[in-house]
């Protein structure tokens, strides 16, 4: 099987064909001594989220809401590994985080359920409210505390 019939699978729902990125080779800053010199092992994924057939419209929305850091004004989303010393490894490394990162981005994000405040919060806030008035009170002119 060769590399541009690969299928990446993100989701159980979404997959994406490896012809889909462009791989880069660049000189590294990672580990190497002398090697990182004269090779390319930095390997940068492209992808672009604007023209993939493999999204929707809404989980376009998704990923390109989530990963805006990543995503260039292309709509190019650009994820690099340099950790290895091999080109090979860094190839892998980039394309699992290139997963781990859509799956994120298209994790269906859970509505908050509203609860009810704890009984110290409730208790704290009414506390610093009196202390408020207390204060407040001590300020007048004719304070009532005074009487007493």
């Amino acid at each position: 099987m060769s590399r541009s019939n690969e299928i990446l699978q993100i989701t159980e729902r979404v997959s994406i064909p490896v012809k889909e990125l462009t791989f880069t080779t660049s000189r590294s800053s990672g580990p190497g001594g002398q090697h990182v010199n004269t090779t390319d092992t930095r390997v940068t994924v492209r992808f672009n989220v604007d023209r993939t057939q493999s999204l929707t419209q809404l989980q376009k929305v998704a990923v390109r809401g989530k990963l805006r850091r990543k995503i260039d004004s292309r709509g190019v989303l650009s994820v690099t590994s340099q950790k290895f010393r091999s080109q090979k490894s860094n190839r892998e490394s980039a394309l699992e985080r290139f997963v781990e990162l859509l799956r994120w981005a298209l994790k269906p994000v859970t509505p908050r359920k509203e609860t009810l405040p704890t009984l110290g919060s409730v208790r704290r806030r009414l506390e610093s409210k009196k202390r408020l008035a207390r204060k407040k009170q001590n300020r007048r002119r004719n304070n009532p505390l005074d009487d007493y």
